[in-house]
C-alpha cells in the first residue's frame, strides 16, 4: 500500500462508527411512537418534533461516516491493485520464453487482472463492511434484551436458524465446488480469449462454435457446475433467505401473547415498533458476513492463483555478461523434458557455424521446434549443453541475448499500432535503414499499396494484412534487428504460393553471414541448407546435406519422395 498502509484502519473505524449512528435513529423513532400510543394527555408535539430532528442528524451523519470510509479505504485498494498489476507485468517481464508457451496470454490476463479486483473488492468494501458487521450485532443483541427480553428472543430465533442452515451450505464439500467453479470460469474466460483471436478462420471456414471443441468443452464444463450447485443448494438457500426476512412473524404472536397477559397495549406496540425496526439490521448484518465470506474466499483464491502462476523457474543471469567470441551454435549431448520425468530430446549434439543454414526436418512432434527454442534459452537443458559464441547460453545475459538472437516464427503477431512501430519496435532507425530493410524482407510492395505507407495502423479502418504479407513485415523487423543468430520456425507454412516466393528470397537475404537455424515442413524450404538434421522421436537420426541424406535411402529419403509424389499429383491422377 506504499504510504497508505494505515487508511485501512482508519476506514474500519468510521465505518464502525457509521454502524452505532445507524441504530441511533431507530432509538429515536421508538420515543416518537411511544408519545403517539401514549395518549393525547401525555403527547408532546415539541418532543416529537426533537425527535424526529434526531432521526434525520443521526442519519445524516451515519451516511457522511459510511462515505468517509469507503473514500479512505478505496484510496487504499486502488493503490493495491495498481500495486499488484506493476507486480504482475514485472513478474512477466522477468519470465523465460518458455513460460508463455505455457500459459495463454487469456489466462495470465485472467489471473493478473483477476487476482487484483478481488483484492480491491475485499479491501474497498468487505473489510469496512466487516468492521461494522461486527460492531451492528453487539448493539442489537444489547437493544433485544434491554428494552424486552421475550421480544428479543422472537427476533433471534430466526436468525439463528438461518445461521445453522448458512453453515450447513458452508462446509467443506461446497468449498471444494466453489474452487471448482473458479477454474471452470476461468478456463472458459482463457478459452474465449483464444476463440475471439481465432474468429476470422472459424467465419472462413463456416464453423459453430462446436467446431472449436475445447471453448465449447470448457461452456459445458461451467453450465453443468452451475446448474449442479444451483440445483443442489437452491431448497436449502431459499429458506435461509426466508428465516433472515421473517422476524416479523416470530414477533406478532409474542405481542398478542403479551397482550393479552394484561400487560399495557401502548408500550407493548411502541416496542413491538422498536424491534420490528432493529431485527431487519440484525438480518442485513448477516447477508454482509456471507458476502464478506464469499468475497475473502474469492480474493484469497485469486491471490494464491496470482501466486501460483508467477512460481515458474525464473532464470538467474549473469551480471556482467559474456560476449559472443563467433557466431557458432553448438548443441552437446542435449536432454530435455518439459515434465522432468520423460526426455523429449534425446542426445542432441550438432554445430552451425557463421554463414551456415541448419534445416531441421522430421514428423510432427519429433523435437524441432523445442531445439530451436532452446537455442534461445525458452528452457534450461536437463544434461549436456547450448553453446554460442564458444561459450554456455546461461553465460549472457537476457538483454544480451534477446539482442543477438532474431526469431520469425509460423504465427508472429503485429500490434495495432503503425507499421513504422512494428518495425522499428521502439528503436531509433535511420529512415535510409527502414527503406533497406523493406526492400530486402520484400515489403516495399506492400508498403506502397497502403495510403497512409509506413504510418498505417494496423486494424484500424479495415487495414489488415494476411498472413504472408505479416510474414514480410516481421522479416523487416528482423533485417533492422540485424541480430547474428536467426531462428526461423515454420516462417511460410501459411503463406499463398505469391507470399512464399517472395518470403524464400528474405529469407535467404537474412541468412547471409548469419547462424541460422530454420524448420520447415516444405521440402524445398530446406533443399539448399548446408546441412540438415532429420529429428525423429527426440534424436537426430540423419544428419548431412540434401544429396548425401538422399544416399542414405533412410527417413529424409522417404519424406522427399513423398513431396515429390504429392506436387506432382492432380485430378486426373487422383481419379
Amino acid at each position: 500500500m506504499g504510504g497508505k498502509s494505515f487508511y485501512i484502519p482508519i476506514a474500519m473505524m468510521f465505518s464502525a462508527f457509521s454502524a452505532i449512528l445507524n441504530i441511533l435513529p431507530f432509538y429515536y423513532i421508538w420515543k416518537i411512537s411511544k408519545e403517539i400510543f401514549l395518549g393525547s394527555n401525555n403527547f408532546s408535539n415539541q418532543n416529537v418534533k426533537h425527535y424526529a430532528l434526531l432521526v434525520f442528524v443521526y442519519s445524516l451523519l451515519a451516511i457522511l461516516s459510511y462515505f468517509a470510509a469507503l473514500f479512505i479505504s478505496h484510496s487504499a485498494a486502488f493503490e493495491v491493485e495498481l500495486q499488484l498489476k506493476k507486480k504482475g507485468c514485472e513478474k512477466i517481464m522477468d519470465m523465460p520464453l518458455g513460460f508463455f508457451n505455457m500459459y495463454s496470454s487469456g489466462h495470465i490476463r485472467k489471473v493478473i487482472n483477476d487476482g487484483a479486483a478481488s483484492t480491491h473488492t475485499f479491501l474497498a468494501h468487505q473489510l469496512p463492511d466487516m468492521a461494522a458487521s461486527t460492531v451492528t450485532p453487539i448493539i442489537v443483541i444489547f437493544i433485544f434484551f434491554y428494552f424486552d427480553w421475550r421480544l428479543g428472543i422472537a427476533s433471534l430465533l430466526p436468525i439463528l436458524l438461518s445461521f445453522i442452515i448458512m453453515s450447513r451450505m458452508m462446509n467443506d464439500e461446497r468449498e471444494e465446488l466453489r474452487k471448482k467453479y473458479i477454474s471452470a470460469l476461468e478456463e472458459m474466460s482463457s478459452e474465449s480469449v483464444e476463440y475471439v483471436s481465432s474468429i476470422s478462420v472459424v467465419k472462413t471456414f463456416g464453423q459453430s462454435i462446436k467446431s472449436f471443441t475445447r471453448f465449447y468443452n470448457s461452456i459445458e464444463n461451467y453450465r453443468k457446475l452451475v446448474v449442479f450447485w444451483t440445483k443442489m443448494l437452491s431448497k436449502q438457500y431459499s429458506l435461509y433467505i426466508v428465516l433472515l426476512q421473517s422476524s416479523v412473524l416470530f414477533l406478532i404472536p409474542v405481542a398478542m401473547i403479551m397482550i393479552e397477559s394484561g400487560e399495557n397495549i401502548s408500550n407493548v406496540i411502541s416496542t413491538f415498533i422498536l424491534y420490528l425496526l432493529v431485527s431487519p439490521q440484525l438480518s442485513f448484518v448477516m447477508m454482509k458476513n456471507v458476502n464478506y465470506k464469499n468475497q475473502k474466499f474469492l480474493a484469497l483464491q485469486s491471490i494464491e492463483r496470482f501466486e501460483a502462476l508467477f512460481k515458474y523457474d525464473v532464470f538467474s543471469y549473469p551480471i556482467n555478461s559474456q560476449k559472443f567470441e563467433n557466431q557458432e551454435l553448438e548443441f552437446k549431448n542435449v536432454c530435455f523434458s518439459y515434465d522432468g520425468k520423460e526426455n523429449v530430446l534425446k542426445n542432441i549434439s550438432f554445430k552451425v557455424r557463421k554463414g551456415e543454414t541448419l534445416a531441421l526436418v522430421g514428423p510432427s512432434g519429433s523435437g524441432k521446434t523445442t531445439i530451436a527454442r532452446l537455442a534461445a534459452r525458452f528452457w534450461d537443458v536437463n544434461s549436456g549443453e547450448v553453446l554460442i559464441g564458444s561459450h554456455n547460453i546461461k553465460a549472457y545475459s537476457k538483454n544480451y541475448l534477446m539482442n543477438n538472437i532474431s526469431f520469425v516464427f509460423q504465427n508472429n503477431k503485429l500490434f495495432k499500432t503503425s507499421i513504422r512501430d512494428n518495425i522499428c519496435f521502439g528503436r531509433e532507425v535511420k529512415e535510409e535503414e527502414l527503406e533497406m530493410a523493406l526492400i530486402k524482407s520484400r515489403a516495399k510492395e506492400i508498403i506502397d499499396k497502403l495510403e497512409d505507407g509506413l504510418n498505417t495502423v494496423i486494424g484500424k479502418k479495415g487495414v489488415y494484412l494476411s498472413g504472408g504479407e505479416q510474414q514480410r513485415i516481421a522479416l523487416a523487423r528482423a533485417f533492422i534487428k540485424d541480430a547474428p543468430i536467426i531462428l526461423l520456425d515454420e516462417a511460410t507454412a501459411f503463406t499463398d504460393p505469391e507470399n512464399e516466393h517472395h518470403i524464400q528470397s528474405a529469407l535467404k537475404e537474412i541468412s547471409k553471414g548469419k547462424t541460422t537455424i530454420m524448420i520447415a515442413h516444405r521440402m524445398t524450404t530446406v533443399r539448399s541448407a548446408d546441412n540438415i538434421a532429420v529429428v525423429d522421436n527426440g534424436q537426430i537420426v540423419e544428419y548431412g546435406n540434401h544429396e548425401n541424406l538422399i544416399n542414405q535411402n533412410g527417413l529424409y529419403k522417404k519424406m522427399w519422395d513423398e513431396y515429390k509424389t504429392s506436387i506432382a499429383w492432380s485430378i486426373n491422377r487422383g481419379k
